[in-house]
């Protein structure tokens, strides 16, 4: 090849190079790429490199502190403490954010912030800068002006915040690790990745639980954090309609951002119940201020009589009253109720919304947020009046359930043990051995709300309108949902998940009796719920006096129906149900009377 030609290539690979270039800042738009990472990542360093790369201006937001306080990082600390730094560094990245596009490095405590954080996903891109231990603490621990390290042991400090922090960073839009090297590759990975994130990359094929590290989202080139157990995401599988289930903690805080990427310029109308307006609304409405996104509330009483036409009627009434269109979304932002309730408005206000789940309960979050049954109940039975509608996103936000009373949440972690009981016995041994661990939250009880979740999105996959095995799902329900009714659903004497504990129970002692599952696994699955704090008896309900013919007639009214026959769930073993049609009421009334005779005898009444 001669010189000419050789040049001429150069330079068209150049021309090339250059327009893609442009191409990425164009569709930056007034977004800024944000550098996060921890001291030593080479945030600042590689920041530079990239601005000057892109054509971009560059910002250090440490730099932007001193200017504006006049004295060094180390000087404030000194002199004013962390906390007044923090506030410092809180508001300089709001104003570096407004005044993108542009590349900006933070200080490594910056992205803790939910506000913050919240303002990145808003109205930038972030960058995690990964980097393990021995390469950190080889840029860092020849330089003094650290304040976070200035102390005896500063390595094992260098330690704890790579513990404490790195969960945190993990929720950035991309991870880019960060090694040894020329900062220009970090640069050229930087680049490609952010072109990726701007075209939107198809969701992951692959269904089941993925960390974020792995997400269905446009997070790409993460390394495996599977140790953190901060956030998981689930993807349901359902072809154009699919979605991810975000589950972690600060999603509230977030939900702004995570809403302008899902439908860009769209209003929304959060439908909540008065107890969690009260503790949850607030955070949801300042991050949709924060996201820029007209919102409007309607909040409705507590409980299942919610589920009714009059305030299915005012919910529709009011989103209408709101000037929502088509496009824009409805927030269910409660637990099952709200869910339902929401979820039957989108499906039926301008002939179908797009909705989405934020659930405020364990039972919400691991069952009735995810897979579109939505519905209100008649004075014939629950939930006979609905629509399979499903959300376009569900945010599972596992710090609200620290607000939730105790009975509450071990109702919810029924609906846990159910996923185990009909098909993953692995997992049931797993929360015999954990749910304690779960209960207290942490590592493990996300992995049990991911776990739930994408046994439940593998399901709907396979069948969205329970036409088939989706049915398996409903493990328990025919009985609790009989008794749930016989209470007129007074939750003060059961609540749904502890229906389904009972009916759960009942079940494994009616496929006993059947032949059909060992006394073994029918002992240990009812101790393993009985341990949790859960009733697994019929006459475990306070003021129970119903017969078994009341019991076999509130069955009849279950929409699982089939031409007058009744369909259960039963088991072979824990892990191991299986749908079971026209069963005889014979059986089932000969199993109630004996049920609740054996009851009598062991209390004495």
């Amino acid at each position: 090849m001669s010189s000419e030609t050789g040049s001429a290539g150069i330079g068209a690979e150049a021309f090339e190079r250059d327009r893609r270039l442009e191409s990425l800042v164009r569709a930056l738009g007034r977004r800024s790429i944000v550098l996060v990472g921890l001291m030593g990542s080479g945030k600042t360093s590689t920041g530079r490199r990239l601005a000057h790369r892109i054509g971009l201006g560059f910002v250090d937001a440490d730099s932007e502190i001193e200017t504006a306080a006049g004295m060094s990082i180390s000087d404030i600390f000194e002199q004013h403490g962390e906390a007044y730094f923090r506030d410092g560094e809180r508001r300089i990245m709001a104003r570096l954010l407004e005044e993108g596009p542009r590349v900006i490095a933070t200080g490594g405590g910056a992205f803790l912030n939910e506000e913050t954080r919240a303002r990145i996903a808003g109205g930038g891109i972030s960058v995690w800068l990964k980097a393990d231990f021995d390469v950190l603490w080889r840029r860092v621990r020849k330089r003094s002006h650290r304040p976070l390290l200035r102390n005896a042991d500063p390595e094992q400090t260098m330690r704890l915040l790579i513990e404490q922090r790195y969960p945190v960073y993990a929720k950035a839009d991309l991870t880019i690790v960060s090694r040894d090297g020329p900062h220009e590759l970090a640069v050229e990975d930087i680049i490609a990745e952010v072109e990726r994130f701007l075209r939107s990359a198809p969701p992951c094929e692959n269904q089941g639980i993925m960390h974020a590290s792995e997400s269905a989202s446009p997070k790409t080139r993460h390394a495996a954090d599977a140790e953190s157990g901060a956030c998981a995401t689930v993807r349901v599988d359902l072809g154009a309609r699919s979605y991810d289930i975000l589950i972690g903690s600060g999603l509230t805080a977030e939900a702004g951002a995570h809403l302008r990427r899902l439908a860009p310029g769209a209003a929304c109308a959060i439908v909540t119940d008065e107890h969690v307006a009260a503790l949850h609304l607030p955070t949801l409405e300042k991050a949709l201020d924060l996201a820029k996104i007209r919102h409007s509330s309607v909040v409705v009483p507590p409980g299942e009589e919610s589920k009714s036409f009059e305030v299915f009627a005012r919910v529709c009434d009011a989103v209408i009253e709101a000037r929502l269109e088509r496009g824009d979304l409805i927030i269910a932002l409660g637990g099952g109720v709200i869910g339902d309730l929401a979820g039957f408005a989108a499906a039926a206000v301008r002939r179908g919304m797009r909705f989405v789940q934020m659930p405020t309960t364990l039972l919400a979050e691991v069952d009735s947020s995810v897979g579109g049954k939505t519905g209100i109940n008649s004075r014939h039975g629950k939930n006979l009046i609905g629509a399979f509608h499903q959300p376009s996103l569900v945010l599972a936000d596992t710090d609200l359930l620290a607000t939730l009373p105790s009975r509450e949440f071990r109702a919810g972690y029924a609906e846990v043990v159910k996923y185990g009981l009909i098909g993953d016995a692995a997992f049931y041994d797993w929360l015999e051995a954990n749910w304690r661990a779960v209960f207290a939250g942490g590592p493990e009880r996300v992995h049990a709300i991911a776990t739930s979740c994408a046994a439940k999105a593998a399901i709907v996959a396979r069948d969205e309108h329970e036409q088939g095995d989706r049915a398996l799902l409903n493990f328990g329900h025919t009985f609790g949902h009989a008794f749930e009714r016989l209470v007129r659903y007074d939750g003060s004497r059961l609540v749904h998940g502890e229906g389904v504990a009972i009916g759960m129970a009942c079940a494994m002692r009616f496929s006993a009796r059947k032949g059909l599952c060992s006394g073994q696994d029918q002992v240990r699955a009812e101790s393993h719920l009985r341990e949790a704090g859960l009733p697994v008896r019929i006459t475990d309900i306070p003021g129970w006096s119903a017969s078994a013919d009341d019991i076999l007639e509130a069955m009849y009214q279950d929409k699982k129906v089939e031409r007058g026959s009744l369909t259960f769930i039963l088991a072979r073993a824990i892990g191991d149900c299986f749908v079971a049609k026209n069963v005889a009421a014979a059986d089932i009334h000969s199993f109630l009377q004996d049920e609740l005779l054996q009851e009598e005898l062991m209390t004495g009444h």
